[in-house]
């Protein structure tokens, strides 16, 4: 077997540098990668080509608030960095606190999560609902693309050999009601079965701004601005009026493949709880639904 490189770089410009030179795979937290290359318990990973581990970059951590009231998160960054974040958005937050076991979320980051492109993958869901965007950077510079541009399809991205994920990028939060849900097969520690968040911004009775996403439903995150803009516009007392006209428009977007009819009926059922609940006048803030 052909032997492979382990490089640890103290910098991000040496990381770069050694990205562009070798080609090196990019390992921050390992919770998917080093299952992939799993050979079994108490067996070294068999990676197939040089590994480059960034974990330890402080240039990729920690979580900032922008003058423009964006959010800037470094790619390194944990989930529970991310949970218990005060200037995370509550989406990503809900998605963050959900993601496995407690370990799993010491250890899994945010640029791993959009990087390894699951369709499962939690929290690239509600980052395409808040038109999150991801920073790509090499030698060269960087450039910068919505999150939902990045990931092409399962396990497909846009990101070019020499480029390593350094920081995603969160418009300001200008939600009046949100809504997230998780399904799995636990209430923790549980691989989504089907994800959805839904966000609103009511003013003066007309819903301006309407969006929904869901993972788990297809080869990637499911989101569909044409629907959205169905009830954009609409008083929140006339919603009952294109609901339906909306929930078939989803159901388009949802895949044939893998359960169809479970995550179609399930995400409308999600969705018309929402819609019902703005109509209904629900106070701003989270629309929960009671168990």
């Amino acid at each position: 077997m052909e032997q492979v490189k382990c490089f640890i770089p103290e910098t991000l410009e040496e990381a770069l540098r050694i990205r562009r030179e070798t080609g090196a795979t990019v390992l921050a937290g390992g919770s998917d990668l080093m299952v992939a290359n799993s050979m079994g318990a108490g067996v070294t990973p068999a990676f197939k080509g040089d590994v480059l581990i960034i974990t330890n970059l402080k240039e990729l951590k920690g979580i900032r608030a922008l003058p423009d009231g964006s959010v800037e998160i470094g790619a390194c960054t944990t989930s529970a960095e991310i949970a218990r974040s005060p200037i995370a958005p509550e989406l990503l937050k809900d998605a963050a606190s959900r993601m496995g076991a407690i370990a799993l979320r010491n250890s899994a980051t945010i640029g791993g999560n959009i990087g390894n492109a699951s369709p499962k993958g939690d929290m690239p869901q509600p980052l395409i609902l808040m038109d999150a965007e991801v920073v790509l950077t090499s030698v060269d510079g960087e450039r910068r693309m919505l999150v939902d541009d990045y990931i092409i399809a399962t396990k497909k991205t846009a990101l070019r050999e020499d480029e390593i994920i350094t920081k995603v990028i969160i418009p300001k939060p200008d939600f009046t009601h949100i809504f997230f849900r998780k399904i799995g097969m636990r209430r923790a520690n549980a691989i989504s079965k089907l994800t959805l968040s839904a966000a609103a911004t009511v003013r003066d009775g007309v819903v301006v701004d309407f969006r929904a996403s869901s993972g788990a439903a297809g080869p990637k995150v499911a989101r569909s601005r044409k629907a959205e803009e169905l009830l954009i516009g609409k008083k929140v007392s006339e919603l009952h009026t294109c609901k339906e006209e909306f929930l078939d428009a989803w159901n388009t977007v949802i895949s044939p493949h893998a359960m169809p009819e479970y995550r179609r009926n399930t995400t409308r059922r999600m969705l018309a709880f929402f819609i019902d609940a703005l109509e209904a006048g629900h106070a701003p803030g989270r629309v929960d639904i009671q168990e």
